[in-house]
């Protein structure tokens, strides 16, 4: 995460505030020289560092903290309210049209990742709206940056209306038209980046939108470049009036200081966040989640709504009769790695339980050659195999392991990988399995067996 070093800083401050009981100023005028220290080395911008600060200062040097039972808690409360706040508040949305299509106008400095982002966001718009989207190839300068927008619109299958090198406002109008005639209702211009703030290209930008009237421009900016990404967005909030940003990388080892500075230095939210390579990695962004997350409060409703996701109401209803049954095989178990894997690596599900220390599961994290390997494994059985493990004597788990290119040793991590969930699926069995897979089954399944694949 993105945060990672900030928020080790954070909680080991508010470590030391836990363990003091009662609170003095000279308690909260430390912490708050280590919470400036800590936000400064995230890179957040000098002055919203001096105000963030200032601003808590004030609040936990209240009569309601000091003389509070629980005083380092209600200092957490405020820097948590305060992160909020800093961060915008609350998700904000992409402004619709009134009329269709809805048209977003996409910009940024080149290696962002503007175009693959814009592809992504058209996914995410999809997926999450129901929305018919059309990805426009406005980019005319970038060597195959037509050709990479046409590729991710392909794996995506995602349609990309391109006129080659034509002038980037008459492409864009006539895509629009192209949008009407075939039912798209929301069109992404993905047009050209910058090395840095070019006033030929800023003027183009200005006529494209001059000319096409966006209901949304939206910002690419990368979470690595720190406060260069909030320099960039304040030159093209000036220039063009952006709506929202876009921060990409936050996977990465950043500090931050990009997500925790756009909106006080711009006034302008953050609207969505890329998480990952994949192109399914990009969500809304949530400050009031993300604060928590900092916090080491957790991410409760990202982590839901991640397992709704991959909910596969069909096969979780299967499960659940099947353990009513006392019945759990290996297909089950491989079905429950696939909905797992969807959701995002080990370590990232567990920063957003809280109390979860996801650094101290780094040493242990499921990485993707592990959940190929599992599912190599159990696709080089027979059926009859998977539904009966226990009859995988030496010679069938050499067969399985000289089929799935592994050695024998693996297969017996895995058999006894799921011998621990098999268990715990009999301890639930019955009406009370069946009921929590119907009723809180959403993720429940697929959460109920995180601890196992620790192996």
């Amino acid at each position: 995460m993105a945060f990672e070093n900030l928020a080790d800083k954070l909680n080991a401050t508010f470590k030391k505030l836990r363990g003091k009981g009662r609170l003095h100023e000279s308690d909260i005028k430390e912490a708050m020289r280590d919470v400036r220290l800590a936000l400064l080395e995230a890179d957040v911008n000098f002055k919203v560092v001096k105000d963030f600060v200032k601003t808590v200062s004030e609040r936990a040097n209240g009569a309601d903290v000091l003389e509070s039972l629980t005083p380092a808690q209600m200092v957490i409360k405020i820097v948590n309210e305060e992160l909020t706040a800093l961060m915008g508040s609350e998700n904000a949305k992409i402004n619709m049209g009134s009329t269709s299509p809805s048209i977003v106008m996409m910009v940024g400095l080149q290696g962002a990742g503007k175009t693959t982002n814009t592809a992504k966001l058209a996914a995410l718009m999809r997926s999450q709206n129901g929305k018919r989207p059309l990805l426009v190839a406005c980019d005319i300068y970038r060597p195959a940056a037509i050709k990479q927008l046409e590729t991710v619109g392909a794996q995506l299958n995602i349609p990309v209306f391109q006129m080659g090198q034509a002038n980037p406002v008459d492409i864009a109008k006539a895509a629009i038209a192209h949008a009407k005639k075939h039912g798209n209702d929301i069109v992404f211009l993905d047009t050209a980046g910058r090395l840095h703030i070019d006033e030929a290209l800023m003027a183009e930008l200005k006529h494209v939108k001059a000319a096409v009237n966006p209901s949304e421009i939206l910002l690419v900016v990368d979470a690595m470049t720190g406060q260069d990404a909030v320099s960039a967005a304040s030159s093209f909030n000036e220039a063009l009036g952006i709506d929202g940003v876009v921060l990409t990388k936050t996977d990465g080892d950043a500090r931050g200081g990009a997500a925790l500075s756009v909106k006080a230095v711009t006034g302008k939210p953050i609207k969505f966040i890329g998480t990952g390579e994949k192109l399914d990695q990009i969500e809304p962004f949530h400050p009031d989640r993300m604060a928590s997350r900092i916090l080491g409060m957790g991410d409760v409703l990202t982590l839901i709504e991640k397992a709704e996701q991959a909910f596969d109401e069909k096969k979780a209803e299967q499960l659940a009769e099947r353990l009513s049954q006392n019945k759990f095989t290996l297909t089950d178990y491989y079905d429950q790695l696939i909905q797992l894997r969807s959701m995002g690596g080990i370590s990232e599900l567990a920063g957003m339980i809280p109390g979860m220390d996801a650094k101290a599961l780094s040493g242990v994290t499921v990485d993707e050659s592990m959940l190929t390997r599992t599912e190599a494994i159990i696709l080089s059985m027979t059926p009859f195999e998977r539904e009966n493990p226990s009859c995988l004597a030496s010679s069938r788990k050499k067969r399985v392991a000289r089929g799935a290119g592994v050695e024998v040793v693996d297969i017996n991590r895995l058999l006894k990988q799921f011998e621990m969930m098999q268990t715990m699926a009999k301890q639930m069995s019955g009406k009370n399995a069946a009921r929590m897979m119907k009723r809180g089954g959403k993720g429940g399944g697929l959460l109920g067996g995180l601890g196992n694949l620790f192996g």
